[in-house]
């Protein structure tokens, strides 16, 4: 299931990604290759690379502090009974509406 990052989470993973992209921009500098397509391309997907890492350690980090959340059971006879109920009556709802016209 998705869940939203925490705030600590998007900034360190942004301040990741920009020390990462330039500290790269510079080692590429020093080794003389050409800016382009491809060395931009590369800056990015490690930057990327090393921004969504740190993002996982922070959330594992926060998941063993915390703890992890609950996770309901939805596959219960109640709840699919429950569901059955309902949709018999929108059938029976949609039936009468159309009888009526």
């Amino acid at each position: 299931m998705f869940t939203l990052p925490s705030i600590w989470n998007l900034i360190i993973t942004t301040l990741v990604f920009i020390w990462v992209a330039k500290r790269a921009q510079t080692l590429l500098d020093k080794q003389d290759l050409p800016r382009g397509t491809t060395r931009s391309l590369l800056v990015f997907t490690l930057a990327s690379l090393l921004s969504w890492g740190s993002g996982e350690a922070i959330d594992w980090t926060e998941a063993k502090i915390r703890g992890k959340p609950q996770i309901a059971s939805r596959s219960t006879e109640e709840e699919i009974a429950q569901l059955l109920e309902v949709f018999n009556q929108m059938q029976t709802a949609t039936q009468t509406k159309s009888s009526s016209y």
